[in-house]
């Protein structure tokens, strides 16, 4: 039986119209594998791993939420998931091992994802601007709209979420025995490693009945869980004095026990403290012994009040492209990033935004003071006594309802990206984890090579301006709607349609929700001027 397949038979196994084999033509490999490279400055003469084949399992992985053992059998019995791996023929012999994927994961940080995320977005404005249809003997626009300073223009949401790690949850009875448990390890550890003679007593038996009491006990009291965490921490400071003892000896601990033994040793005094000074809470709170990075964060959602895991904050342009701004496992401020975030739009567009879409948490004195002297107009009510009109109501009510483009994203990421449950062990493929999630939900959020394009030429003052709309075809969806040129102008002449564009492009312009009415709009206009071509006096649709 032969391992590959002809090319004909190729041809007819994979779909042109299926998603991964849409994104092996969109996506710049080349380039991605470029910028990985420059990682590595000192290159080895072994043989590496293909980028495409690693890089683009973990979309696979992260799209598919599998593990990676089941995402190597997922790739074998699939041609499209091969094609999209950049192989020549369908083969059913594995493409990469479980092992490599992990190791490749340990080398993706997060600025390079970061990264290849603008290289993505790049390709999608490549796509565009190459099915733009230009006319051939055009004027040039006028000297009076090519000289005005640029507006603050589009829309910038802003908003952070908290992936939740793959930990129990913390309660303070159940660290300690486990705590305990790993000590004793360590212990035997010693006894048996180099033929100690006399063991020392750790009283595990009456530790573990004592543990198991409290437990299975039905009325669960405070000074019943202050005694068993009292008692825990009494075992727990036994255990570590034998450590001791036997490093002062000259005895060392492995490399696999030092990492658990330095954690042990923060969580007893965590402990200690809070037992001592009956709080519940203490800076830096260790909720995990295996993954001891990841904080206990406090959400703002009634379900979850407590998610332990990295917090990261992302900003939506007016087109729907997501970009990862700051990643953390340590909490941090939000709105600390506002300036920043603001900044970086600038340099990508030359402008501000012209407004702004944020929580509560963000509209702190010192940004309405930045967003004021900047020309950006921030979402929410004012400071002060609140207003009795209700056109400001209105407006409030329609920033709340556009701020959902945001916690759409995070869902999307969350229940289809695999940002919902991160079960990397190690501090840096956590970040990276969710750099990947945000990666592949901004890649599957626009389509690369599926565009359908409305376009239309507008004569304002003896010059010519362009205005279009993408829309996916994958999904019947809007991928976005965008103006070129200035603020004023029209897509078609005619006192009617001259207004209702107008007003459309304004609102357009501070609200992404208008889209879908402009689109509706358009498309009842272009199928008007079809049907009756002696009613348009600027013919200028191309579809």
């Amino acid at each position: 039986m032969k391992k590959g397949i002809s090319p004909y038979e190729e041809e007819h196994i994979f779909d042109p119209d299926n998603e991964w084999v849409k994104l092996a033509h969109a996506i710049s490999w080349g380039r991605l594998e470029a910028k990985y490279a420059e990682m590595f400055p000192d290159r080895k003469e072994y043989l590496a791993l293909p980028f495409r084949t690693a890089f683009g399992a973990l979309i696979i992985q992260k799209r598919r939420k599998l593990s990676d053992r089941a995402v190597i059998r997922e790739i074998r019995e699939s041609s499209s998931l091969q094609y999209f791996l950049g192989r020549e023929r369908f083969s059913h012999e594995a493409l990469i091992k479980p092992s490599a994927l992990a190791g490749f994961r340990k080398c993706l940080t997060v600025d390079y994802l970061m990264e290849a995320n603008e290289c993505i977005l790049l390709d999608v404005d490549r796509v565009i601007n190459g099915q733009e249809t230009k006319k051939e003997n055009g004027n040039a626009v006028s000297a009076d709209i090519a000289s005005r300073d640029i507006e603050n223009l589009g829309t910038e949401i802003l908003d952070a979420a908290c992936s939740p790690s793959n930990i129990k949850y913390h309660q303070d009875y159940l660290l300690l025995n486990e705590a305990r448990e790993k000590l004793e390890v360590m212990i035997d550890y010693f006894c048996m490693g180099f033929h100690m003679s006399d063991k020392p007593r750790t009283y595990r038996k009456i530790a573990r009945n004592e543990y198991l009491a409290y437990v299975k006990s039905r009325k669960c009291t405070k000074e019943k869980l202050r005694a068993a965490i009292r008692k825990q921490l009494g075992y727990i400071r036994r255990d570590l004095g034998y450590l001791e003892n036997y490093m002062e000896e000259g005895y060392a601990l492995p490399k696999d026990y030092i990492d658990c033994y330095l954690t042990i040793w923060k969580l007893y005094r965590q402990q200690k403290y809070m037992y001592d000074n009956r709080i519940c809470n203490v800076e830096n709170r260790i909720v995990s012994i295996s993954q001891p990075y990841p904080p206990a964060n406090v959400g703002e959602k009634e379900e979850t009040p407590v998610e332990a895991g990295a917090g990261y904050c992302v900003s939506i342009d007016e087109k729907g492209r997501a970009r990862l701004e700051k990643i953390s496992v340590d909490p941090y401020n939000e709105n600390g990033v506002f300036k920043d975030v603001m900044n970086r739009y600038k340099e990508r567009t030359g402008h501000y935004p012209g407004q702004v879409l944020v929580d509560q948490i963000y509209r702190t004195r010192d940004n309405r003071r930045f967003c004021r002297e900047n020309g950006i107009i921030m979402s929410g009510s004012k400071l002060g006594r609140p207003s009795k009109d209700k056109n400001s109501r209105k407006e409030e009510q329609q920033d709340y309802h556009g701020r959902m483009e945001g916690e759409r994203f995070f869902a999307t990421g969350k229940c289809c990206d695999g940002a919902g449950l991160i079960r990397m062990p190690m501090k840096e493929t956590t970040l990276s984890s969710i750099a990947l999630s945000i990666l592949a939900t901004n890649l599957f959020a626009v389509g690369l090579n599926c565009f359908f394009l409305l376009y239309f030429l507008e004569d304002i003052s003896g010059g010519e301006t362009e205005s279009y709309i993408v829309i996916d075809e994958r999904n019947d969806e809007i991928a976005g709607l965008f103006w070129g040129g200035t603020d004023e102008g029209i897509a078609f002449t005619g006192n009617f349609y001259y207004q209702c564009l107008k007003e459309i492009r304004r609102e357009c312009s501070h609200d992404t929700s208008c889209i879908m009415e402009a689109f509706f709009f358009y498309w009842l206009v272009s199928v008007f001027y079809f049907i009756f071509p002696s009613q348009q006096s600027n013919p200028g649709l191309n579809a």
